[in-house]
């Protein structure tokens, strides 16, 4: 089924969306939870969440992208449920280091407290993936979306790991210097 055809049946609000969005998604839901949480029973939870949200969120929103919308929530509900369960352990985990890497460049404590500024931040991000090489935008993402290791990106792009973790300490101070033109100082 198209995505156009489920987030009409949630307009409708049929609860045969939630059905095909299953059908259609939950694989590539799963696998995101799964990357972040590397539990079978809470990734599972968090995709069942998802078609939740979405049913909440479906109407008043009308996502362009179905996948993108869908991977946003499972991926937010799978970080939220990861600093839950890591809380005593702050910064021993995976994620909690992958999340860090990128605080220098992009989040401080009082930068982003507004919808309008958070918009342009997402904006001005994407403005910075777009001016990238393939590969390296492919690597930006991998890394900081859907969490992948060092080790598994080294092998997928057949990429020595030193050279992956000094592209993306470059990709950072890029990015920092990027939004520092835009007006975003951190």
């Amino acid at each position: 089924m198209e995505d156009s055809e489920i987030i009409a049946l949630y307009w409708k609000r049929e609860e045969r969306a939630i059905l095909e969005t299953q059908n259609k998604y939950e694989s590539y839901c799963y696998s995101i939870s799964y990357r972040i949480l590397k539990n079978k029973e809470d990734a599972k939870e968090c995709v069942n969440d998802t078609y939740w949200n979405a049913w909440n969120s479906i109407p008043p929103k009308k996502p362009n992208c179905l996948s993108v919308f869908l991977g946003k929530i499972t991926r937010n509900l799978s970080i939220d449920t990861y600093r839950k369960q890591h809380a005593k352990k702050r910064g021993a985990g995976e994620i909690e280091y992958i999340i860090s890497e990128l605080e220098d460049s992009v989040i401080s404590d009082n930068a982003i407290d507004k919808e309008l500024e958070q918009r342009f931040l997402v904006d001005c991000i994407n403005k910075f993936l777009a001016q990238l090489p393939t590969i390296k935008r492919n690597i930006f993402v991998g890394r900081y979306w859907y969490f992948y290791s060092i080790k598994e990106m080294s092998q997928g792009y057949n990429i020595s790991e030193n050279k992956i973790r000094m592209m993306l300490y470059r990709m950072r101070k890029e990015l920092k210097l990027h939004l520092e033109k835009e007006g975003i100082f951190i």
